[in-house]
């Protein structure tokens, strides 16, 4: 029987933050619905990774501080440091995009754990259903 990974390990793999077995993402920018292995239902509800804009932004912020420090202390006009800092960020908004979403899984699993579509059905079938009662 293989040895579970660590959550550290499957986070930076991007792994199913539930087995950390199964891919998140089936290519660069386009997510798995659920995970391929357990069942984990990947996206719960519509806006459910708006919370992931907040890495997001956190993570270009990081990125860009010492570049941008760097241009500025070496006296590049700013126009040419906004545009350079521009460029970047869209060559890196796939990977931005990816790892946001990657974190905010992970993040979110650690408070609220994921549920599986089996059980995401069964709960919405069972509210949609009327009550019934015996007579």
């Amino acid at each position: 029987m293989p040895r579970a990974r660590s959550a550290t390990a499957a986070l930076l793999r991007g792994r199913c933050p539930r087995c950390r077995e199964g891919r998140i993402f089936a290519s660069l920018v386009r997510m798995a619905p659920a995970c391929a292995v357990c069942g984990a239902d990947f996206e719960r509800e519509q806006g459910y990774f708006l919370g992931a804009m907040y890495f997001s932004y956190g993570f270009g912020v990081a990125l860009l501080a010492a570049p941008v420090a760097v241009l500025i202390f070496a006296d590049v006009d700013m126009r040419v440091t906004v545009g350079a800092s521009a460029l970047f960020l869209l060559v890196a908004a796939p990977w931005l995009f990816r790892w946001s979403r990657i974190v905010w899984l992970h993040f979110d699993h650690r408070f609220d754990p994921l549920p599986d579509r089996a059980a995401r059905k069964l709960t919405a079938e069972d509210a949609r259903e009327p009550a019934r009662t015996r007579t």
